[in-house]
């Protein structure tokens, strides 16, 4: 019956296929989605809003995205799919309308030490191309510039037929790459330190080794003593070989016990297995002993580069590759521009594009040789959005998850050109986001609420950005909300003074830091603002740092073991019930035994993706059915873990289950913002605000005096913006000292000082280009943050 009302409104040339303009979601149920059913117009940019856990994620990305992404992979071959994860259908009852998803997400991009902004985009690639063809002395193929790839000699004998008769002949194979060959394309390399790895005194069997996982008691020491060493002979008794032997050598097939294995001296197996991965991706004891046992020194071969010397010998205008590499990319798009030669015309003209491209998005202070893993959040979502712009792709659907982050006001509406560019190249553009600027150019918006958690899950509002403003939603009502500056200044009791600070872009910048007060940093991005704080301030004594870098923890720790939540309510289940505070755990002596506390299986199907299932014994639960008979306040241990902050907070705080201990840590959880989260919710699952939300109230306990946040507003609905300035208020009332990174106007307006740096980014950045108070700040309007703060609070 639509189909044929749709039909009969249509002009007489539309073509049926053309009526397909919506994706329609009924009965999704994903995590606290409550039978959520909505429809969204194609080609068109649709704003999720609603406050931090109302379910914005679990629409978009949980459901939607998740879905396209499912049946897509279902379109490749068996045996590709063999590589992939392995995607569970969403909870929905009807998914219509669907085309492909790009998620462009704040993940990180991935830390392999190889990877740089130049590599993850196509600009390396190009620049390749362009060396092989316009490099002086001429040298070879791109494969010659690329320093992840070694140069590689071979000769042996190949067979040559000629009529009827084949001949031996010799032949010599040469590829000529790019790659250091001292450094292996690195950058730098690593010295030992030997006695970090081993204790000369003693013998194998004594525990001579120090390096973590190198017990004699499993493999290892069957292994050595296979390869001959003598384990009861202390290291520093070896000969000179059997020392280099322990150490250097080269792997070497040994037989122990009648199995077949592999012996390779020490230092050569954790170049291997420690050193090819990013430091901050090893586990925390891993991590430790590299950066005790390893000194990095930057390669004397190649200064750094990573290239070899031919590759650096070649140059066009007397620059090689590497220095363009290290030229920032706004420089090195007019280094471009200035090329004319014919016959690469097509080649200069992209990656003049993709330069350009990086300028537009507010990257064009980066430089092609920055290594990925060093990228923030908002900046690795920027990068990977300029794979989409060149793109010759339409009617996707392109998904964002906050793109604003990490973005001052005056880059914001560059974004906004660029999602609206996207959107009118034909595709549909969905941004899960907070800022009213962003949210004011939406197409159509979808309002989900109106709580959090439990109490979110809902649509309360679906229309135009007119009728948001219009409807008694929390967003509505305070989308035109604007913060005032503060009649009155907090004054400083004293100063951290930085003096020729020069961190990355900084040009020897003499600053005060006032302390006792709320001191906002300010600039655009790529300023300098984090090369000040994490070069000249974090690493003093009394400054905490909290910023919104992964939490290191498995899939196991939760929001409840991350802050010593866990332990005093263990404590009370233990007092309450007479019996042992570990039958309280999860992972210790309550733990449900088929899964071992985790709540779900997980099956290894070698080349295929793990696939994860909730356990049947305990059903998710984590704890045997004996340890749910014990309850306290007539809850058992896995219903408390279920429980949001929140709900927590008023269990805890009197009647039988009346714990002070717990409800002081679940009040400063609740003060950041974070009553929605349940206890149990693995760390994993959190997004980058909430991590550091979920930092910030574990270390308000902590003795520091000087506390440093990097966008604290990250992920917070306008609404709770109020509630974390009274947290920061409360926090300096109370004797601390606050520094905020932020480009949140409501937090500019209430700070009692604020720095601003700039003019731009990059090289034109890197200096103090304000000092003061909000109000001085705005009644100049001498810096672009002066200009966009004096519009937000309405000054004349």
């Amino acid at each position: 019956m639509t189909t044929t009302t749709r039909t009969d409104t249509q002009p007489s040339g539309l073509h049926t296929a053309d009526g397909h303009d919506l994706i329609r979601v009924q009965g999704a149920r994903v995590n606290n989605l409550k039978d959520v059913s909505v429809e969204i117009p194609k080609r068109r940019l649709t704003v999720f809003t609603g406050v931090s856990g109302s379910g914005k994620s679990s629409l978009v990305f949980g459901t939607i995205a998740a879905e396209s992404q499912r049946m897509i992979n279902e379109t490749y071959s068996a045996f590709v799919q063999g590589f992939m994860p392995t995607l569970s259908r969403p909870d929905v009852d009807v998914l219509e309308g669907l085309t492909t998803a790009i998620i462009v997400d704040q993940e990180r991009m991935g830390a392999n030490p190889r990877s740089t902004v130049g590599t993850a985009t196509d600009a390396n690639a190009m620049l390749r191309i362009l060396f092989s063809r316009l490099g002086q002395p001429h040298i070879g193929s791109p494969n010659a510039y690329s320093f992840n790839i070694p140069t590689v000699k071979a000769s042996g004998a190949i067979t040559v037929e000629r009529g009827n008769k084949t001949k031996a002949e010799k032949a010599t194979f040469n590829r000529l790459g790019g790659m250091c060959p001292r450094c292996e394309g690195m950058g730098n390399v690593s010295d030992f330190d030997l006695t970090a790895l081993y204790d000369d005194s003693k013998s194998l069997s004594g525990g001579a080794l120090t390096i973590p996982g190198y017990s004699m008691d499993g493999w290892y020491g069957r292994i050595f003593s296979g390869a001959g060493f003598n384990m009861d002979k202390p290291i520093n008794k070896f000969t000179k070989k059997e020392l280099h032997d322990l150490l250097y050598k080269e792997p070497t097939k040994i037989k122990v016990e009648g199995i077949n294995l592999t012996y390779e001296g020490i230092i050569n197996k954790i170049q291997k297995s420690m050193l090819s991965k990013d430091v901050d991706s090893l586990q925390p004891h891993v991590r430790a002993f590299v950066e005790r046992a390893i000194t990095f020194t930057t390669c004397p071969d190649c200064g750094g580069t990573r290239l070899s010397q031919e590759a650096l010998s070649s140059k066009i205008k007397g620059k090689n590759i590497a220095d363009v590499c290290s030229m920032q990319i706004t420089d090195l798009a007019d280094w471009i521009r200035g090329l004319d030669e014919p016959s690469v015309a097509p080649l200069l003209a992209g990656l003049q594009h993709l330069l350009d491209s990086f300028a537009e998005i507010g990257l064009g202070y980066l430089s092609l040789d920055r290594p990925s893993g060093t990228l923030s959040g908002g900046e690795s979502q920027r990068t990977k959005m300029i794979r989409h712009l060149g793109s010759s792709l339409t009617d996707v659907t392109y998904v964002f998850d906050e793109p604003t982050i990490g973005l001052h006001p005056h880059d914001i509406e560059r974004m906004n050109a660029l999602l609206l560019q996207l959107r009118d190249k034909g595709n549909t553009v969905l941004v899960v986001e907070h800022k009213p600027e962003s949210i004011a150019i939406a197409d159509h918006i979808v309002d989900l609420g109106p709580g959090a958690g439990t109490g979110g899950g809902t649509v309360c509002f679906e229309g135009t950005v007119d009728g948001l403003r219009g409807s008694d939603t929390i967003t509505g009502r305070h989308l035109d909300d604007r913060a005032q500056l503060k009649k009155s200044v907090r004054s400083a009791s004293g100063a951290l003074e930085i003096r020729g600070a020069s961190t990355n872009n900084l040009k020897n910048v003499d600053v005060d830091i006032p302390l006792g007060v709320l001191c906002v940093l300010t600039g655009v991005a790529g300023s300098g603002k984090s090369s000040l704080i994490h070069g000249s301030v974090a690493k003093r004594d009394g400054v905490v740092v909290i910023d919104q870098t992964g939490i290191r923890g498995s899939r196991r720790s939760n929001p409840a073991t991350y802050t010593g939540l866990l332990e005093p309510i263990r404590k009370a289940f233990a007092k309450a019930n007479g019996v042992k505070p570990a039958l309280f755990s999860s992972n210790s002596e309550g733990a449900c035994p088929t899964c071992n506390g985790a709540g779900v299986i997980y099956t290894d199907l070698g080349v295929m993706a793990t696939v994860e299932t909730v356990c049947e014994e305990c059903d998710g639960k984590r704890f045997q059915a004996a340890v749910l008979e014990f309850t306290l306040g007539g809850r058992n241990i896995a219903e408390v873990l279920a429980m949001s902050v929140a709900e927590a907070e008023e269990f805890f705080e009197d009647g039988d289950a009346s714990t002070p201990a717990a409800h002081r840590i679940l009040d400063r959880l609740a003060d950041v913002g974070l009553g929605y989260l349940t206890l149990g919710q693995p760390l994993t699952t959190l997004s980058g605000g909430e991590r550091q939300r979920l930092k910030l109230a574990a270390q308000m306990a902590d003795k520091g005096d000087v506390y440093i946040l990097d966008e604290p507003t990250t992920g917070l609905h306008l609404a709770d913006v109020q509630n974390l300035l009274g947290l920061l208020d409360r926090l300096v009332d109370s004797g601390k000292s606050v520094i905020v990174i932020e480009h949140h106007q409501a937090v500019m307006a209430h700070a009692d000082w604020i720095i601003d740096l700039g003019p731009g980014a990059g090289h034109d950045g890197g200096r103090i280009v304000f000092e003061g108070s909000p109000a001085a700040l705005v009644a100049g309007r001498s810096t672009l943050t002066g200009e966009h703060l004096a519009a937000y609070v309405g000054a004349n």
